[in-house]
């Protein structure tokens, strides 16, 4: 068959160069045994043949369609240019057929999607921001660790009560950390007292001073130590929180959960014999309940061991003084407990 060679060559450079010239050769039978065969004499020596098959009847001159090619990027390529035609009488011009008609379309699947997490876990996601308070039960003291089985009373008390605070150090959190809070308050008195006295939340005073119960209310607290016949060098006091909330506000569950750990600890050290529960706020983080003060006022509760027992705040004492009587009374229970007996008068 008389055919260029050079012009034949140009045609599987130029399919070897697309990197489809395997394809061509696989799927468009030869015209005869002869252009087979010159196919084959230039093409490398390293490629497997592809033998046409026997007793193939003439077709048109142009080649076949290839088969379909998984590549989406073949659909973007050009139909290839003809190089230029033979010399005259050379013989029958090959035609390629260009490769975009025949490239199926690739159909991406969708994205996989993560599984949607179970029911339980939803109480554990924050709604918004990084202090979103924790969708969880209110508990007690007594609730959020284990009662030890056998009270071990620490060898130095001050110490462990320094190690508890050097873990607080300047905490970051919760809310009031960037609320406007000058000094972390946490506590004031003998690590050895009997009496311990828990309030709700520093005050201006206490948040410039760092020492618990200086103010206003913090006097009349001393009167009323003073009046069960003890010093306030002799008592331990502490807050629910240690940060000042913004304008004396209650604090938020959020904040108080967050606090609530070191108290423990604390009350856990000192292991006094009563808890005196200072108000409502202090009354519902310590026994994890939330009921009018009256509801929890004359009958003992038991806070790590200890006997609580709640009476009204000293704030709330100096906006209603009628009910200090009314506290009076609940301090005597406690006297009457402790063995106390109030100071001989002058």
């Amino acid at each position: 068959m008389d055919l260029s060679a050079e012009a034949l060559r140009g045609y599987i450079d130029y399919l070897r160069d697309m990197g489809v010239y395997d394809m061509y050769r696989q799927g468009a039978p030869a015209d005869s045994p002869e252009l087979h065969a010159w196919l084959q004499s230039l093409a490398p020596a390293s490629r497997p043949t592809v033998s046409a098959a026997p007793g193939a009847a003439q077709r048109s001159s142009a080649v076949a369609a290839p088969r379909p090619s998984s590549s989406p990027s073949l659909a973007q390529r050009p139909a290839p240019v003809r190089p230029a035609s033979p010399r005259p009488g050379a013989g029958p011009e090959i035609v390629i057929a260009p490769m975009a008609a025949s490239t199926p379309q690739r159909t991406i699947p969708p994205a996989a999607t993560a599984p949607a997490a179970p029911a339980a876990f939803d109480d554990f996601i924050p709604e918004t921001g990084p202090f979103a308070p924790p969708s969880m039960p209110l508990v007690s003291f007594n609730q959020l660790a284990p009662l030890p089985a056998s009270r071990t009373v620490p060898q130095d008390k001050a110490a462990a009560l320094q190690a508890v605070r050097d873990i607080i150090g300047d905490c970051t959190r919760c809310p009031l950390a960037y609320a406007g809070r000058h000094t972390i308050v946490f506590a004031d008195g003998d690590p050895n007292a009997q009496l311990m006295f828990v309030g709700e939340g520093p005050g201006a005073d206490e948040d410039e001073s760092g020492v618990p119960f200086v103010g206003k209310a913090g006097q009349l607290l001393n009167n009323m130590i003073h009046a069960m016949g003890l010093k306030r060098e002799e008592v331990y006091i502490a807050n629910i929180v240690k940060c000042r909330p913004p304008k004396n506000r209650v604090p938020e569950p959020a904040e108080a959960n967050t606090c609530s750990p070191f108290l423990l600890q604390q009350i856990d050290i000192v292991q006094p014999k009563i808890v005196v529960a200072l108000g409502a706020t202090a009354a519902t983080y310590l026994l994890g309940v939330k009921q009018p003060l009256t509801a929890l006022r004359g009958q003992w509760h038991d806070v790590r061991g200890a006997k609580c027992a709640v009476t009204y705040h000293p704030a709330f004492l100096l906006r209603d003084p009628r009910q200090k009587g009314e506290a009076w009374k609940d301090l005597q229970r406690v006297m009457v407990e402790l063995g106390l007996k109030p100071p001989a008068r002058a």
